[in-house]
């Protein structure tokens, strides 16, 4: 293992693939001295994604995320974003989370002792599902949904967004992670934001975070 996280600054090193019924490539790389998990197109957990995640946290505080007392993750993959709430802001709230891909529920546990996080409920479910049926009502939200390098269409529809207005708190405030590369997403994040504004008194973009991610911060 050591031999590999010290090649891996050289040249990335897979250390296990596979596939599933949702996400075509499941791939768990050694890359820059330490692991990171991959769909075919992109990263799905730590490396890239895990830095987008900090950025978003920053902007958000760490004082504010610790008055924060309920969280759920919509898209746990390897669980980068839990790790950095509890590893770097110190978080101590429950958090629940969602994640529809039972192989990469099996890899987050192999590979990256997702099991072990304190505090975490982690459910095998449909996002969208989730959020039509429950009654709990979270202080903070993180939305950070692919499939591969596509965030399916029920993300930005209102019923959604209706749904995420109903089970935040008065106080509370949603990550929403998103990526524009092409015309027709940016065109989707304007139209996202106008459909926000309809449910949320307070919405600030950052764009351009590593490369092509565009972060939404939501609160009512």
């Amino acid at each position: 293992m050591k031999f590999k996280r010290l090649l891996s600054y050289f040249y990335p090193i897979k250390e296990y693939q596979i596939s599933s019924s949702i996400n075509e490539n499941i791939e768990v790389t050694w890359n820059n001295g330490q692991l990171v998990l991959d769909s075919k197109n992109m990263n799905f957990s730590y490396g890239s994604l895990e830095r987008v995640m900090q950025i978003g946290l920053q902007n958000i505080g760490k004082q504010k995320i610790n008055t924060l007392k309920n969280t759920l993750v919509l898209g746990v993959a390897g669980g980068s974003v839990i790790k950095v709430l509890q590893k770097e802001f110190d978080y101590k709230g429950t958090i629940t989370g969602i994640e529809l891909d039972s192989e990469i529920i099996k890899v987050a546990n192999d590979y990256f002792k997702l099991k072990d996080f304190p505090n975490l409920n982690l459910i095998e479910n449909d996002a969208n599902e989730f959020v039509e049926q429950t009654n709990e009502i979270y202080d903070f939200i993180v939305v950070d949904i692919f499939q591969d390098k596509i965030m399916p269409d029920f993300l930005f529809s209102e019923d959604f967004i209706g749904n995420l207005n109903r089970i935040l708190s008065e106080k509370g405030i949603i990550l929403f992670n998103t990526i524009v590369t092409l015309s027709h997403e940016f065109e989707r994040n304007l139209k996202f934001e106008k459909a926000l504004r309809i449910y949320f008194s307070e919405i600030k973009k950052i764009t351009q975070v590593e490369g092509n991610n565009e972060l939404f911060l939501i609160s009512k």
